[in-house]
C-alpha cells in the first residue's frame, strides 16, 4: 500500500532518514524560518552540448562549470515542446501546451497564455515573494499578458523573439510591420529595437537581475533571467566580441558565461547563496538551420521537433546544503515540474487553475527509492502530438508524423534549408539508444502497447474536439463493459496514421489563432 506524503512529514521523514545517512538535511530554508529565494536562468535556442560540463566547446565557460561543480548536472530534463512560446509558457504554468493552447511562438501583438492560468510568479507573489522578470517574455503581447500583469513586480525586456523585426532574413516585410520594443516596467522605453541596441540585452538583463538582488536581499524573491541569446540575430557587446575565437557563436555563449557569473557573485555579496535555488537550462535545442549561428547537440534532430535534439536540454540546480554539489542526475524529469516543485519549497498554494506538472523534489535531491509521480510526458510540435516518454525516461515513443530535417546549413546568420520526412510507429530504448536510432517496438510489445495506452488516454483528454469526444463515448457506451475485440478503440487511431492526418498535417498559426508566417522556423 503507498503512503501518501505531505509536505510536513515529507520533510520530517526525509530528514530523519538522510541525517541518518550523513547526508544534508531536506529543507534548511524552513528550519532556520527563512523562505528560499528562487533563480531562473532560461536561455533562448542552447544546445545541450553547449557548455562545459555537457559538451566540449573550444570556448571557456568557467561560470557554467562552477554551476555545475556546486549542484547537480541533470543530464534528462525535458520540455514539452521545443519551440519558444509553448516552451516558456509550459515552465512558467506548469501545463502542456495543449491545456493551454499556446503553441509554436506566438508573433507580436499575440494573446498568449490566457491570464486564467496562474504562472509562477503569480504563484508565489501570492504568499509574500517579490518578483521580477528580465529578459525576452514571449508569452503574451496585450496589457493583461505582459509581465506587470502576470505576476511579476519588476521587468523588462522584449516581449517576443529577437528577430521578430525589420531585419528579418527571410520575412521582413512582415514583421517589420511590428517595432521590436524594449519594455521596463510595463512601458516602452525603446520604441524601435536596431542593430545598435541588440548587443546590450545580455548586459541589460544582467545589471538588472544584480540590482534585484541587491535590492531585495532581506525578502525572499522569485528572479527569473529569460535570455533572449544565444537565438539569432546573434549580438553580443564590445566587451565579448572576437574574445572566443570560435566565432560570434562562441562570444555570445561566452557573454552568457559572465552573466550566470555576475548573478552568482552578487547572491554571495548579499549573503543569501545559501538559500537561494538557482536553476540554469534553455527553452529547447538549438536552431541548427543557422549552422555557426547556431549550438550543438549529440541528440538526433533538433528544435522545432519532438526528437531528443529539440526536447531535451541541458539542466544545472543549485541549491547549498540541500542538493549534493558536483553530482549528476539521470533522472527525467520535465520543466512542467518546476512549477510545483517551487510551491512546495515556498509552501506556496498550487493555482486554482489545473495544472499537469508535479512535485520532483525527491527526485531532485535523490531521496532514496524516490519515483517519478507521472507516467508519462508528452511531446508535440506545434499543435501536434507526437509522442510520450516513460516517466523514468527509459522508453519513448514516437506515434506516426512529419518532422523537419536539415538538409544544408546556412551561414552568418542566414538560415539553410529543411525537407520533411516522416517517422513510422516507433519505440527506443533511451538507455541504450539515446539518439533514438532503432525502433524495439517488436522487440518489447508490452512497453509499446503501455507507452500506445498513455498516448491514447492523452489524445483523448486533449486533442480530441467536442463532436469526436461525444463519438468516442457513444461508441465506448455501445460497446458496454464486455466489449468484443472488434469494439477495441483505445489505440487504433496510433496504430493508424492516417487517421491523425489533421495533426500530421500541423498548421502556421501561432498561438489561439494568431498567424505566424515563419512559425515553423521560429
Amino acid at each position: 500500500m503507498s503512503t501518501t506524503y505531505t509536505r510536513r512529514n515529507f520533510l520530517k521523514t526525509a530528514a530523519l532518514s538522510i541525517a541518518a545517512m550523513g547526508l544534508p538535511e531536506i529543507c534548511k530554508g524552513q528550519k532556520s524560518g527563512k523562505l528560499p529565494n528562487f533563480v531562473i536562468i532560461f536561455l533562448d535556442d542552447s544546445g545541450w552540448a553547449d557548455f562545459k560540463p555537457f559538451g566540449a566547446p573550444s570556448y571557456q565557460t568557467p561560470n557554467v562549470e562552477q554551476l555545475a561543480k556546486d549542484g547537480c548536472r541533470f543530464n534528462n530534463f525535458y520540455v514539452p515542446q521545443a519551440v519558444c512560446s509553448a516552451s516558456r509558457a509550459a515552465l512558467l504554468s506548469g501545463c502542456y501546451p495543449c491545456r493551454t493552447k499556446v503553441f509554436g511562438a506566438h508573433p507580436p501583438r499575440a494573446r498568449g497564455l490566457d491570464p486564467g492560468y496562474a504562472t509562477i510568479g503569480q504563484v508565489l507573489k501570492a504568499c509574500g515573494y517579490t518578483t521580477a522578470v528580465f529578459g525576452k517574455w514571449h508569452i503574451g503581447d496585450q496589457p493583461d499578458t505582459r509581465p506587470p500583469a502576470r505576476g511579476f513586480d519588476e521587468s523588462c525586456g522584449l516581449m517576443y523573439s529577437n528577430d521578430m523585426w525589420e531585419f528579418h532574413p527571410e520575412n521582413p516585410e512582415y514583421w517589420g510591420k511590428y517595432p521590436l520594443q524594449f519594455w521596463d516596467n510595463g512601458k516602452v522605453t525603446i520604441e524601435r529595437v536596431t542593430k545598435e541596441h541588440q548587443p546590450m540585452l545580455t548586459t541589460w538583463y544582467t545589471e538588472h537581475a544584480v540590482d534585484f538582488i541587491n535590492r531585495n536581499k532581506e525578502k525572499p524573491f522569485f528572479l527569473y533571467v529569460p535570455h533572449s541569446m544565444p537565438h539569432v540575430p546573434l549580438f553580443c557587446s564590445e566587451k565579448f566580441k572576437d574574445k572566443s575565437e570560435a566565432g560570434m557563436y562562441g562570444d555570445v555563449m561566452m557573454e552568457i558565461d559572465w552573466s550566470v557569473g555576475k548573478i552568482m557573485e552578487a547572491l554571495q555579496a548579499n549573503g543569501v547563496q545559501d538559500n537561494t535555488l538557482v536553476l540554469l537550462s534553455s527553452d529547447n535545442g538549438p536552431w541548427i538551420s543557422y549552422g555557426n549561428h547556431a549550438g550543438k547537440t549529440p541528440y538526433r534532430e533538433a528544435k522545432g521537433t519532438s526528437f531528443d535534439g529539440g526536447t531535451r536540454s541541458a539542466c544545472i540546480i543549485k541549491y547549498p546544503g540541500l542538493i549534493k554539489a558536483g553530482t549528476v542526475s539521470k533522472k527525467a524529469f520535465c520543466s512542467i515540474d518546476i512549477l510545483p516543485t517551487l510551491a512546495y519549497l515556498a509552501g506556496a498554494s498550487l493555482p486554482a487553475n489545473p495544472i499537469d506538472g508535479k512535485n520532483v523534489w525527491e527526485l531532485i535531491v535523490a531521496v532514496p527509492g524516490a519515483q517519478n509521480p507521472h507516467e508519462y510526458y508528452p511531446f508535440s510540435t506545434g499543435k501536434t502530438f507526437e509522442g510520450v516518454i516513460s516517466s523514468d525516461g527509459r522508453w519513448k515513443l514516437h506515434l506516426p508524423h512529419t518532422y523537419r530535417t536539415l538538409v544544408e546549413a546556412g551561414r552568418d546568420g542566414m538560415p539553410g534549408k529543411y525537407t520533411n520526412r516522416e517517422i513510422e510507429l516507433s519505440l527506443f530504448d533511451m538507455e541504450n539508444d539515446p539518439y533514438e536510432t532503432t525502433n524495439v517496438l517488436d522487440k518489447y510489445p508490452q512497453v509499446a502497447e503501455r507507452l500506445k495506452r498513455y498516448a491514447e488516454q492523452h489524445r483523448q483528454k486533449f486533442y480530441m474536439d467536442d463532436k469526436a469526444r461525444f463519438s468516442m463515448l457513444r461508441r465506448k457506451a455501445s460497446c458496454g463493459d464486455s466489449r468484443p475485440k472488434s469494439c477495441e478503440y483505445r489505440v487504433s487511431s496510433i496504430e493508424h496514421p492516417r487517421s491523425f492526418r489533421t495533426w500530421r498535417r500541423g498548421s502556421k498559426s501561432g498561438s489561439n489563432g494568431h498567424v505566424c508566417p515563419d512559425q515553423n522556423k521560429t
